[in-house]
């Protein structure tokens, strides 16, 4: 089946048309600055290469019809025609408790999703948005299918994503942890037993994805039950620039003495914290890399809070599911940076951890990095959630 691969945001499209039968990408691009003065990207192999700017997309319709055309196009297309596109996907940021699973779209799941807006206000309606242009553009019989960050990680138990307030904040307004990131924790962990040659039924295994932005996953018997982000995707680790856990007595001691509002707290927190906040270089780790080698003592100081903080939540994990078979290292940072690898898994020992240096110096490889007598099996896991998308997109249509 060929499914077209949608991934939203407020002004942009991230797009990409698998074959799940061969999972081989046939076209992928990207729409941006939608409603400005648009600028499209179209890579198929083999194909030319379309780098344009100033196309004209005032909405999310007009960026899918750009899609559509250039998937169509007689010279440079994929695609004889839309009919042979069967089915879209649509990576959805926020399913809330309603959905614990990749849904197909109807008009009842669209009035669910128009209900989590609070719980994701800066994603969700923007991935609405795209399922409408879809609609709009390729007409309502194309089936269209919801696959949620949130839903993987509703697995958890209440001892996990129940905060300690008042209990009445969880039943009237939904403050629970939801998690995020699961599309990508259930592919690698899936990928992880394939590895192993075990199922995955009988795995515990620790996923961590990390990137600009981080988060850790403990999966017993292919279900999480636990994840290190929170109600939102600010807790947990420190990010690129994200700030992760912190004491919330904080925020009320800057907002008092800087004179700031809750919504320059949060810009804050958001958007000036993390590995950047506290190196003052650069949320990319690559940088931060370069200058703690000139000497920068924050920029190595970021380098270990981030480590630091990594190696807490697999030891915390690993005691909470009472052992663990496999960690996970995927994303930007932690598919490509065999420095964190190794920072992170040193140490771990103790509980059957043990590196094996010449297989861990390698990038974006499916490769396990451990020792081979290493009782704890390292795994390198390149992500694929929109062929996560794809596969359970092409499951439900």
């Amino acid at each position: 089946m060929k499914v077209l691969v949608i991934n939203a945001g407020s002004s942009s499209l991230k797009y990409q048309l698998l074959d799940t039968a061969s999972q081989e990408v046939l076209a992928k691009g990207l729409c941006e600055r939608i409603g400005i003065d648009g600028k499209f990207t179209y890579k198929a192999p083999g194909k030319e290469t379309i780098d344009a700017k100033d196309v004209a997309m005032p909405t999310h319709s007009e960026a899918i019809q750009a899609v559509l055309d250039a998937l169509v196009d007689p010279a440079n297309g994929v695609v004889g025609s839309m009919k042979e596109i069967e089915a879209v996907g649509h990576r959805v940021v926020h399913g809330g408790e309603t959905f614990a699973r990749s849904v197909r779209i109807d008009g009842k799941v669209m009035a669910a999703l128009e209900e989590c807006i609070p719980l994701a206000p800066l994603h969700n309606p923007a991935n609405i948005t795209g399922i409408k242009a879809c609609t709009a553009v390729m007409g309502p019989d194309v089936p269209q299918v919801a696959v949620f960050d949130t839903a993987f990680h509703q697995t958890m138990p209440p001892v996990a994503y129940t905060y300690a307030l008042p209990y009445e904040y969880y039943e009237q307004d939904k403050v629970r942890r939801y998690g995020f990131h699961g599309t990508s924790h259930k592919y690698v962990t899936q990928r992880a037993a394939d590895m192993l040659g075990k199922p995955i039924e009988a795995l515990k295994l620790i996923s961590c994805h990390l990137g600009n932005g981080s988060s850790i996953a403990a999966v017993a018997g292919g279900k999480s039950v636990d994840t290190s982000m929170g109600f939102t995707p600010l807790a947990g680790l420190p990010m690129g620039t994200r700030s992760g856990d912190l004491d919330a007595g904080i925020l009320e001691y800057l907002m008092n003495k800087h004179g700031m509002d809750i919504k320059e707290m949060l810009g804050v927190l958001n958007k000036k914290s993390g590995v950047q906040g506290v190196s003052g270089v650069s949320s990319d780790f690559r940088d931060l890399c370069a200058a703690a080698e000139d000497g920068n003592g924050r920029a190595a100081l970021a380098l270990d809070l981030f480590s630091y903080g990594v190696k807490k939540y697999i030891g915390a994990y690993a005691a909470a599911m009472g052992g663990v078979d496999a960690i996970i290292f995927t994303a930007g940072v932690g598919e490509n940076d065999a420095q964190q690898r190794m920072a992170i898994a040193s140490g771990l020992e103790f509980m059957g951890v043990k590196m094996d240096a010449d297989a861990n110096n390698i990038r974006g490889k499916e490769a396990i990095i451990s020792a081979i007598d290493s009782k704890v099996k390292v795994l390198l896991i390149p992500t694929n959630e929109e062929l996560m998308i794809a596969l359970d997109t092409a499951e439900l249509a």
